[in-house]
């Protein structure tokens, strides 16, 4: 549901304790100095006192703490920046994944095409805060997050989170929760609220739950992911899926579990300054921070796509940790089903992957997926099928690894489609199924897709392209999930469905 943006809109979700709203605005206290989710469960404080944020780092900057009975900091990211492209929405997604803490506020203006000084304005005017203060903010929710779920000493927490320094650390940690870093973990233990523990077995593991809204398909998610599944790369096993991954210091393992409101991540890193980087990839890979109730109730409005939404509610879109990963797969996922594309990434992985390091691998992963570098180099040799599809699958890797193609969250979805198609051998099913997995854009619907012309028979909807369109107009900006019930209608057996990788 989109959240309200007037005040005596917000004041009723307020006074409704709408749990809905936690984490796309907040609520700032005048008469207690706090700020809290619109679901806190305490006493609604009057209309006078009330001041709304839509970012937690606005109300920081205004000088208001956060309520330490609802903690707002543990809440899911507001949807908004999934499904708004604009300078704003982009900003959030690049200083989530990092980017501030790895290049500063410069790389992440160059990134998005701005002056540090015109991005500042356009931040302030928008969210409330400048990029450092959002950077900041970001880094405070990682650190609380490992202060109540793991044992990791404070200094550890510090350098986890992207701090500078410990001073820098204590500082924020005080003036956003009002408490020191031991008291944040002290509170927490005495009130049985931990969220996870640290794996004592593996130096350098940490275990978390990263929240999420309900309804959640997890289930689905890992049935997709998992029949997709490259082996040395990829695995999963009693409802857990695992991959190696690269992060900014090196390569890393991740253990991801769903349940029905959060999921369990389990990071084996090379460094501990790559834990916000991991938790932004697995959220942007599981699609935490989409509003199902929303998406689930627009579908739902068409009659004939109001079963197949009752029998899978809360679906998501499954996303990627790797551009290039992503487009090697779609590639190599042209007109072919599933098991032929899986087969023909596996080779590729064979020839030209790079074995984890010793410390991380296991039985079931012992490879990181190629880099763009390599693939560009190898493609030729590494790849069969048609020639136009190893030149393609070469040329676009050449295009990431040298930086002449741009694949982030920096990206608008019509910037980055046209940029894939203006490649030899990239058309638009390519480009968008990218759009969809890479950036996770919301409102994609692949109407050339052999499954997806399949399911949209099976619900009794037009299967040629014009008159699928037509019909699913009012579902806009959510067809890319209703692209994901169609998938999911092709076939009771949805490994064997063509044409989507």
């Amino acid at each position: 549901m989109t959240a309200p943006t007037d005040f005596d809109a917000r004041y009723v979700a307020v006074h409704g304790r709408d749990a809905r709203f936690d984490g796309q605005f907040f609520t700032a206290v005048r008469s207690t100095g706090i700020y809290c989710r619109p679901s806190c469960p305490a006493r609604t404080p009057k209309p006078e006192n009330c001041t709304f944020f839509v970012t937690a780092a606005a109300a920081h900057q205004a000088g208001y703490r956060a309520c330490r009975r609802c903690l707002p900091e543990a809440t899911p990211g507001s949807p908004a920046w999934n499904l708004r492209e604009d300078v704003a929405a982009r900003a959030m997604r690049l200083i989530a994944d990092g980017l501030v803490d790895r290049e500063g506020v410069p790389g992440l203006a160059g990134r998005l095409g701005y002056s540090s000084r015109q991005l500042g304005r356009i931040l302030h005017e928008e969210l409330g805060a400048g990029p450092l203060a959002l950077a900041r903010a970001q880094r405070a929710q990682t650190a609380r997050q490992l202060l109540v779920s793991t044992t990791l000493p404070v200094a550890e927490v510090a350098h986890a989170a992207g701090f500078a320094s410990l001073r820098q650390f204590n500082d924020t940690i005080r003036e956003v929760f009002g408490l020191t870093p031991t008291d944040v973990r002290a509170r927490a233990r005495a009130s049985e609220a931990r969220t996870g523990a640290w794996s004592q077995a593996a130096p350098g593991a940490l275990t978390l739950r990263l929240p999420v809204r309900a309804p959640f398909d997890g289930a689905g998610l890992m049935d997709w992911l998992g029949r997709r599944a490259v082996p040395g790369v990829e695995h999963i096993a009693d409802g857990a899926y695992q991959r190696g991954i690269r992060l900014d210091h090196g390569p890393a393992v991740l253990t991801l579990e769903p349940a029905a409101d959060h999921v369990l991540m389990s990071a084996r890193l090379t460094d501990l300054a790559d834990l916000s980087e991991a938790i932004a990839r697995t959220r942007r890979l599981l699609d935490l921070d989409a509003d199902p109730q929303a998406i689930d109730a627009a579908l739902a409005t068409d009659p004939l796509l109001a079963p197949a939404v009752a029998a899978a509610p809360g679906i998501r879109i499954p996303g990627s940790v790797d551009p290039a990963e992503m487009v090697a797969r779609a590639i190599l996922g042209q007109q072919v089903t599933v098991a032929a594309a899986r087969t023909a990434v596996a080779r590729l992985v064979a020839n030209l992957g790079e074995p984890l390091p010793a410390a991380l691998a296991t039985e079931h992963l012992t490879t990181l997926f190629p880099t763009a570098a390599a693939i560009a180099e190898g493609a030729h040799h590494a790849v069969r099928g048609p020639r136009a599809r190893r030149a393609a699958l070469a040329t676009t890797a050449s295009a990431l690894a040298n930086g002449d193609l741009v694949l982030d969250p920096s990206r608008t979805v019509t910037q980055a489609t046209a940029d894939l198609e203006a490649l030899p051998g990239i058309g638009p099913w390519t480009s968008h199924y990218v759009a969809l997995r890479v950036l996770g854009a919301p409102d994609i619907l692949l109407t050339d897709d052999v499954a997806v012309r399949a399911g949209a028979r099976a619900l009794g909807l037009p299967d040629a392209a014009r008159g699928l369109v037509a019909a699913t107009a009012s579902l806009a900006p959510w067809r890319s999930y209703l692209m994901m019930h169609l998938w999911r209608a092709a076939s009771p057996t949805p490994g064997d469905t063509d044409a989507h990788s």
